[in-house]
């Protein structure tokens, strides 16, 4: 059962990440760029901590979209846009958010 809980963890670990990345970003970006940076270092070392997981079907493509997504919003400076960027972040963290209740 311990291992569920770190995978439950984890995903709510990146949604957080996720959520603090897309308002340090809508904030003010330039004057917060090195933290958005930690923040989507830290993330990617989450999602990398999980990618030999198996997550049941009721989760399985919810992650599945996230990490394509993910691949390139983590491309920091590939990202012009940075409000929307911000909100792509943000919606990713709140649906992260609340599909983990489907984590078991």
């Amino acid at each position: 059962m311990k291992r569920l809980r770190d995978k439950k963890s984890t995903i709510l670990d990146i949604a957080m990440n996720l959520n603090r990345i897309g308002n340090y970003a809508a904030d003010n970006f330039e004057a917060k760029r090195e933290r958005v940076k930690m923040f989507i270092n830290q993330t990617s070392q989450y999602v990398d901590d999980l990618k030999d997981e198996e997550f049941n079907e009721s989760f399985k493509k919810t992650y599945q979209d996230f990490l394509e997504e993910y691949r390139s919003l983590e491309k920091l400076d590939e990202n012009k846009d940075k409000v929307r960027w911000a909100e792509k972040m943000m919606t990713w963290g709140n649906i992260l958010t609340h599909r983990a209740k489907l984590i078991w």
